[in-house]
């Protein structure tokens, strides 16, 4: 189960890249092994020196009862002291946003989040992208790799 924010790295530089842990319900865990998440518009903010993850969409658990969670609710990230303080440093800079990468399960089968420290591309930078992208293609097809 590996669930990526492609739209992220066409809209975003990354400085930088942490694994947080996530606060979960038993419901959300379930949904997430079953691949039913969304990133759309989904990012994080600082609240009281701890970190959330908002507008990501964990589908409600198909086969939950009365105790099925919201599936748009903030959730807390879990990172050492020294990497949130040098995140809310960063982020409090012009320009940065912290974004959700991708959600995947440990080893150990706990839920993880990729987040990366990003800032905006511009129009022009996007376009280059999309060159890149399109060249790779081309080059694959040609080669047949």
């Amino acid at each position: 189960m590996d669930i990526n924010n492609k739209k992220a790295y066409y809209e975003y530089f990354f400085e930088a890249k942490y694994i947080a842990g996530i606060v979960l319900a038993g419901t959300e865990i379930k949904s997430l092994r079953s691949g039913k998440a969304s990133f759309n518009d989904s990012y994080c903010l600082f609240n009281r020196g701890e970190l959330f993850v908002k507008s990501l969409h964990i589908s409600e658990y198909a086969f939950g009862t009365y105790t099925n969670h919201e599936p748009m609710q903030e959730r807390k990230l879990l990172l050492t002291k020294r990497e949130l303080k040098k995140l809310e440093a960063k982020s409090r800079e012009k320009g940065y946003s912290i974004i959700p990468l991708r959600i995947f399960l440990s080893e150990k089968g706990l839920a993880k989040m990729e987040i990366g420290l990003g800032k905006g591309k511009k129009i022009y930078d996007k376009r280059e992208t999309i060159k890149e992208r399109e060249n790779d293609r081309d080059v694959k097809r040609k080669y047949g790799i």
